[in-house]
């Protein structure tokens, strides 16, 4: 009678060596297949991973960063996640570093750039191999320690003429004034604008009423409310503006959810739209071309944005002596034409 196989260590003692006999690979193999993916093939990836299933093995990834002095880890700090608009990139970014074997940690900032000073001052800590940031405006003490670390940066979803390292995105200010050309050129005078206290929506919003009064339009009243953008943001911003003597014939809206909220008030009030108030959007939601009217917006490759931004990591990771030539990646935008304006 054959006896029973004998059972496997504790999780806490398993080795790679346990998960190679029972995978039939070498431990190299079993490192490779857990670290470096992409070295090894499609078949050798899963037989690892069945054996560390069949096994329950949990990768000392302290004691692997200690040895190759690589953590694998990549930070991405964003200022919300109740707003979709950064889903396509956050999605895109991680699949590309997954991809490439790193593991990747989230850090809401809420838009504030002191409660990103202390996400990175926890994350530091950690000793990330590189670190995605949303915008460009970070606090000073927030800088300096991002050049002490000598980590990779990318700064994600904006251009800046001074950036910490890598740069890439579009311009806020393009955005703003190539919407008001856009709109005065349709004929569009009585303007009006909505929008959270971003920084990035504010930019936008300013730059656009700065190329108004360039063009003879300077009475645009604005609406900033805390973030973040909802549709009652939207609707409540519609009201406000509204209430006040002279009724705009369109309004701009910092995101597709301020601009769906402001399409919902209209309704509510049987204004009709486009023809008693046109509404313009940002961002190209899923769902901008779906409402009712369908909503006119400004389409940013988001998807893209996260690819690129991993792709300079990656590159960097592999280059590390190439930050002397500065990765500078415009993602530009593109006006969409449709029945709200």
């Amino acid at each position: 009678m054959p006896l029973p196989p004998l059972p496997l260590p504790k999780a806490s003692s398993l080795t790679l060596i346990d998960v190679a006999k029972v995978a039939g690979v070498s431990p190299m193999t079993v490192s490779r297949a857990l670290h470096r993916p992409e070295l090894v093939s499609e078949l050798t990836r899963v037989k690892v991973r069945e054996a560390v299933r069949a096994t329950g093995y949990v990768s000392n990834m302290l004691a692997g960063g200690l040895a190759s002095n690589k953590s694998r880890l990549v930070a991405i700090f964003l200022p919300t996640i109740a707003n979709s608009i950064f889903a396509d990139t956050v999605q895109a970014l991680m699949d590309r570093l997954t991809e490439a074997g790193y593991q990747t940690l989230l850090g809401l900032t809420g838009y504030s750039a002191e409660r990103e000073e202390a996400l990175l001052e926890a994350v530091l800590g950690r000793r990330p191999d590189g670190i995605v940031l949303t915008g460009t405006l970070h606090t000073e003490a927030s800088r300096l320690r991002l050049a002490q670390a000598g980590i990779p940066v990318v700064e994600a979803w904006d251009l800046s003429e001074a950036p910490i390292d890598m740069l890439v995105g579009f311009s806020h200010e393009q955005v703003g004034e190539t919407t008001a050309r856009h709109l005065l050129d349709k004929g569009y005078r009585r303007f009006s604008v909505i929008s959270i206290s971003d920084p990035r929506g504010l930019r936008r919003c300013h730059s656009l009423m700065a190329e108004l009064g360039r063009n003879g339009v300077t009475e645009v009243p604005i609406e900033v409310l805390a973030p973040p953008a909802t549709l009652e943001i939207g609707r409540e911003g519609l009201r406000r503006l509204l209430g006040q003597k002279n009724s705009p014939e369109i309004v701009v809206c910092s995101s597709d959810t301020i601009a769906q909220g402001v399409l919902a008030e209209a309704a509510s009030r049987g204004l009709r739209v486009p023809e008693d108030l046109a509404v313009m959007g940002f961002g190209d939601l899923s769902s901008a071309a779906q409402v009712y009217p369908a909503l006119s917006t400004v389409n940013v490759d988001g998807s893209h944005i996260g690819f690129q931004a991993a792709q300079a990591l990656l590159e960097r990771f592999k280059h590390p002596n190439s930050g002397e030539a500065p990765v500078r990646i415009d993602t530009g935008f593109r006006l969409i034409d449709r029945a709200s304006t």
